[in-house]
Parts: C-alpha cells; structure tokens; sequence
C-alpha cells in the first residue's frame, strides 16, 4: 500500500515556487565573464577556486578575461576539495581581510562553489559560519542583507551547485556533512562550458556522474509539492517537493545520462559525452534544487563524513575521503527500494529512462536498484559502503549522522526511521 498516505494534509499545498539562474552554455563561454560582470557593474572581484584547477591554468585565464574589462580580478586558490567548516573559516577570513570585493566568481567543482557561496554570504552579513548552518547543527539563520553577484563556473560535472541554493561542508568535530540553505545563495549566473571539463580524470567523473543521477532520480521521487501542509509566502523553502517544473528537468538529465555517462568515463576525449554531461548535470541541478533530494543525500553525509583510510582513484591521496556523488550512490539503490512502493510508475519511469533496453524484472521494485549497480559497475564505483571502509560495528554511527539530516529527509516521498536507515545501510555494504 502507498505511504504517501502518511502525507494528506488537512490544507494542501497548491503552490509551488521555481528559481534559478541566469545560465550562459557553450564551448568558450568562461571567456565572456568579464562582459557579464561588467554588465552588473562589478570592480573588484575574487575568483575562487582549489589549486588543482589553479595548476591547469583556468582561473587565471579567467581573472585575465575580466581584467580585460578594467575589473579588478584576485584568485583565492585555497580551496579544500569537500569543504569543511574549518577550510570555509579560512576563505570567508581571507575575503573579510583582503576586501572589500563587490562580485565572486567561483571556477571548479561543487568544492569551489560552494565556498564562494559561504564566502559571499559571509562577507556581506554578520555572525560566523554556524550561525547560518542548517539546524539542528547550526541555529540556521537568514541573511539579513542581500548578497553580492556570484558567477559559477563548474569545471566538473555533476554537482549542479551552479544551480542551487545550497553550500555542504563537513562539520569536523561531529564528523558529519551538513549544509547552509536559502534563496539568497543561489548564484547570479551559472556559466557552464563543456571544455573546461575535457581534462576530468574518468574517477572524478564517475563520482561526480554519480551525483547528477542521484540528484535527478531523488528530485523525481521526491515528496510532491502537494503533499505538504499550505503555507505562507515567507514560510516556503528553497525545497519544495516534486512538481511539474522540476520533473521536466529530472527527465531530462537521466535521459541525458543514459546515453553520455559511461562514454564519458571511458573516453573521456568524447566532446559530445562531455557536453551531454555538463548539461545533465545543470538541468538535475534546476530539478533538485527546488524540488529537494532525500535519502541517500542524508545518508552520504555521514559516510563522507565519518570516513576512515579511503582513497578515491584520481582523487588527492593526502587525506581520507569519499567523494560526494559516491557517498551518494552507495545507498541510492537500497533507497530507491525502500520509497518504490510511494511511487511505483516513477521508480519504473526513471529505470526505463537510464535503461531503455532492459525488460523489467519480475519484481518491479528491483528494476531501477539493479539499473543503477549495473551503471555503478560500469563506471567504477565501489562495491557498497563496505568497499569503502565501513562495516556493521559502524551502521549505528552512520544513522546517527543520517538522521540528523532532517532538512533533507523532509522531501523523502515515505517517513522515514532510525531503523530503515539502518537496514538500507546494512543492505548497501555489498551491493552485488
């Protein structure tokens, strides 16, 4: 029987909110930011950016484009890839002290973009970081000042934090990810040219791939808008469940993805594989980032987090991590099982869209978990959350850090457990 049962409110919602930016697509289209700035009548602007992408030179190209246009241009090459409170701490201080800055740009992956997203909120309203992290972590407040322009430019595809209004970092002393969200974050323009991804090792790739998919399928499955109890103009979040608007552009991004991602993987050289990429993961963004994700969101977060001695292929092996869009996709098919039966034409619908040529199982509720480990597979993501360090002694920790992700929870299409986590995770130790 449907569990979407448990959400039939007495008032339901009848209205759903859209937003997103500006978007500029296109081989050379990081070469126009400085027109774009000056037309918004920036003067001195920080480019924000990690020093692996620093290293191939994009930024500076960048900061170059726009010194073209007598805009003062600085690049900030400090950022940590998977931010974390202390590497954000360390950005938002050196732009207090090295500015004023009028516009950001943020030239990487979701790493950069979301660091400029703090940066720029930080730089323009009072308080300290966890004043703005969502609760019960932070005090989750709202900026009482609007933000500065924020130009993103992803060199990586898959987070779609050019799109959202969402910055996720890791949160040291709890060992847990967590996030800051509202409107105000959502960057002015989202430039997204498909050369600058040409150069994205195939590990990167993956995880980041892994992301888009995760982002589109969870937006599709989603609460729908309706569902929720009706409220005031100044009530609604960014995240406001399923809808017509952000169904679309999930649809899009898995239909995208069905045809690009493992050529884009294995051959990385393919332009069209990247250029389908790079759309797919703007148009999951546009979906996600109003219409929310859900449980393996709330699950990567502690499996990032908590992480032991795990080194990701093409990944910096300094420190310990587990990539973002794989910490994702550990859990996802296991998730998507366990919310099929709220929605089960959806489930059926995304499987059939990932994987046009494969008949359905004769137990329906296996079909898009057996596409999505058959894409893991493929494209070399590890085998369950026991292929990246965790075993059943750390399932107790790893709901505990889920469950604290309620913000995100609150969009899963079913109510969900302390103990339906736990089985999901016990589930996604070994996947196939």
């Amino acid at each position: 029987m449907s569990t979407q049962l448990e959400y039939q409110p007495a008032n339901p919602e009848a209205v759903f909110t859209y937003g997103a930016p500006q978007l500029k697509f296109g081989p050379g289209a990081a070469d126009e930011i400085g027109y774009d700035l000056s037309r918004m009548g920036a003067q001195r602007v920080l480019v924000i950016t990690d020093s692996g992408v620093a290293a191939a030179g994009i930024p500076q190209r960048v900061a170059e484009g726009i010194r073209g246009f007598n805009i003062e241009a600085v690049v900030y090459d400090g950022v940590h890839i998977e931010p974390s409170d202390a590497s954000l701490v360390q950005a938002i201080e050196y732009a207090r002290e090295s500015g004023p800055w009028d516009a950001f740009v943020a030239v990487g992956g979701g790493s950069s973009i979301d660091t400029a997203k703090a940066v720029n909120l930080l730089t323009t309203n009072p308080g300290e970081l966890m004043d703005y992290v969502n609760v019960p972590i932070g005090k989750g407040k709202s900026p009482d000042h609007p933000l500065n322009p924020l130009v993103a430019v992803p060199t990586t595809t898959g987070t779609g934090s050019e799109s959202t209004t969402i910055c996720v970092l890791d949160v040291l002393d709890l060992k847990v990810k967590t996030g800051i969200s509202h409107a105000s974050l959502r960057p002015r323009l989202a430039v997204v040219d498909p050369g600058l991804t040409v150069t994205q090792p195939s590990g990167v790739t993956a995880a980041a791939g892994m992301d888009i998919l995760c982002h589109a399928l969870e937006s599709f499955t989603a609460r729908p808008y309706t569902s929720y109890q009706r409220k005031q103009p100044q009530e609604r979040v960014p995240y406001c469940g399923s809808n017509p608007v952000s169904d679309m552009w999930a649809e899009k991004a898995l239909t995208l993805m069905a045809t690009s991602f493992r050529r884009a993987v294995q051959h990385g050289e393919d332009e069209d594989a990247r250029a389908s990429m790079a759309l797919a993961a703007t148009f999951a963004g546009l979906g996600f980032g109003n219409a929310g994700v859900h449980i393996p969101h709330a699950n990567a977060y502690p499996i990032a987090g908590r992480v032991k001695d795990f080194r990701p292929k093409d990944y910096p092996d300094s420190i310990p991590m587990v990539p973002h869009g794989m910490a994702v996709a550990l859990t996802a098919p296991e998730a998507f099982r366990f919310t099929f039966e709220t929605a089960p034409e959806r489930h059926l619908r995304a499987a059939a869209l990932l994987s046009p040529e494969t008949d359905k199982p004769n137990d329906l509720s296996s079909f898009l978990p057996e596409v999505l480990t058959r894409l893991m597979r493929d494209v070399g993501i590890p085998n369950g959350v026991g292929d990246v360090g965790y075993n059943s002694d750390d399932v107790d920790g790893l709901v505990e850090g889920a469950i604290m992700q309620q913000r995100v929870l609150a969009a899963a299409p079913r109510d969900v457990r302390e103990e339906d986590l736990a089985l999901i995770f016990t589930r996604s130790m070994s996947l196939w």
